[in-house]
């Protein structure tokens, strides 16, 4: 029989804050992370607005050398992996380091460091180059610099499947768990990719709302007039062990992580199928894994990106799902202030649904004053709520047609 998996720490850096309090605490106010993109000068571009991580010096958390020779998604899964470490109250002196891994994944990885030096090595030679732009551009880079830091020798590894994978890395890691691989996981994920090239190409592609200072009035995710999304950056990490190991040590356990669900729609690269069927299976199974039934789920913790696509599909899927009980339900879409992080906003999505579950109270979708029609469910509009919750999905949906859904509930259970 499988064992269970429990969260025993959190860590997260993203626009809202440096820490899980700070940004638990702003969620809850339905503050916005949006505001004038600092990283790159946006003249002459449709958006110039983006969910920049705010204040943000590295050697505040890093020491010069590791600042030095690491990429900003790299600095921000090393910063949320350190925090997640320190919450779970893990003494690494004392563990089996072999059975301890990690799997913190990046959807773009340093497309930072490829833009920059891309331009060096047209206008000032190759030799200008830096000699750090493999390990500062690879996915793959932040789960190699964690398993480094902190000398943890189980498996360390980084997917890629879009907006779905710090979603999908979580999933991964509740797997290798319940399999045997390991008896910890560093898990989540982490993206930079407030850069020029990255915001022209979603612009081009159509999918971002445009927008130029002072009008910081998006996303807006589920209302009639959304357009887009906006641009994030952060990372998310939690600490999965088995419940035994948890228990042994005597840890504080936060939630057990009960189920995951992962599909694919093999539709369209970018659009997503749009009666909702490959996210509502991806629900199912999430669902079937934890032993829950749709009534079991007292939140859901939307996609949600702002997309005209996007917010309707999910709303179908999740009707599909649990049908009339869909509208009791309170979903609602925390993109709306942290805007979209690309693969790290699941895993600070899953940040979320726990916290949600241990103070009972479930965050705002702001802006959203005038509702879609199509997306009639409660959407917990501008203020968060007081609300028990026992239960929470989070939902994750990426381009290429990749579904991932995480389930958390309270423990003990």
């Amino acid at each position: 029989m499988a064992p269970r998996i429990v969260v025993t720490g959190m860590g997260t850096i993203n626009p809202l804050g440096h820490s899980v309090t700070e940004t638990w605490e702003k969620a809850l106010q339905g503050v916005s992370g949006v505001g004038p993109i600092t990283l790159f000068d946006p003249e002459g571009m449709g958006i110039q607005i983006a969910a920049e991580v705010k204040d943000y010096e590295p050697r505040a958390f890093l020491s010069v050398r590791e600042a030095r020779r690491t990429s900003r998604f790299e600095q921000f899964g090393i910063i949320a992996a350190r925090q997640a470490v320190a919450d779970a109250g893990l003494d690494l002196e004392q563990e089996d380091l072999t059975r301890i891994g990690v799997l913190i994944s990046s959807a773009v990885g340093g497309i930072d460091v490829v833009e920059k030096n891309t331009l060096v090595a047209y206008t000032q030679g190759p030799r200008r180059v830096t000699p750090f732009v493999v390990p500062m551009l690879m996915p793959n880079g932040a789960s190699g610099l964690v398993s480094i830091d902190m000398g943890l020798q189980g498996p360390a590894l980084s997917v890629a499947s879009a907006c779905a994978t710090g979603t999908d890395s979580l999933g991964l890691a509740w797997q290798l768990l319940r399999a045997g691989v390991a008896d910890v996981m560093v898990a989540g994920a982490t993206d930079a990719t407030i850069c020029k090239i990255a915001m022209a190409a979603f612009e081009r592609a159509g999918a971002m709302a445009l927008r130029k200072p002072p009008d910081f009035d998006a996303p807006r995710p589920f209302d009639a007039q959304r357009d887009g999304f906006v641009m994030g950056e952060g990372a998310a990490v939690l600490i999965l062990e088995t419940e035994e190991h948890a228990r042994a040590r005597g840890a504080r356990i936060l939630a057990e992580f009960a189920g995951y669900g992962s599909t694919a729609d093999a539709f369209h690269i970018t659009a997503p199928a749009e009666d909702g069927r490959g996210a509502a299976q991806a629900m199912r199974r999430a669902l079937e894994s934890a032993g829950l039934t749709p009534d079991d789920i007292d939140y859901i913790n939307a996609h949600g990106t702002g997309t005209r696509l996007n917010d309707v599909m999910e709303t179908r899927a999740i009707k599909s799902v649990f049908g009339e009980r869909a509208y009791r339900i309170p979903v609602s879409s925390t993109k709306s202030m942290t805007g979209h992080m690309m693969g790290a906003t699941g895993a600070l999505e899953a940040v979320f649904s726990i916290l949600a579950i241990r103070d009972h109270v479930v965050p705002p979708t702001i802006h959203l004053r005038e509702p879609d029609p199509e997306c009639d469910l409660d959407y917990v509009p501008n203020q968060a709520r007081e609300h028990p919750v026992q239960a929470a999905m989070s939902n994750s949906f990426g381009f290429g047609g990749h579904n991932a859904v995480v389930v958390f509930r309270a423990y003990p259970a």
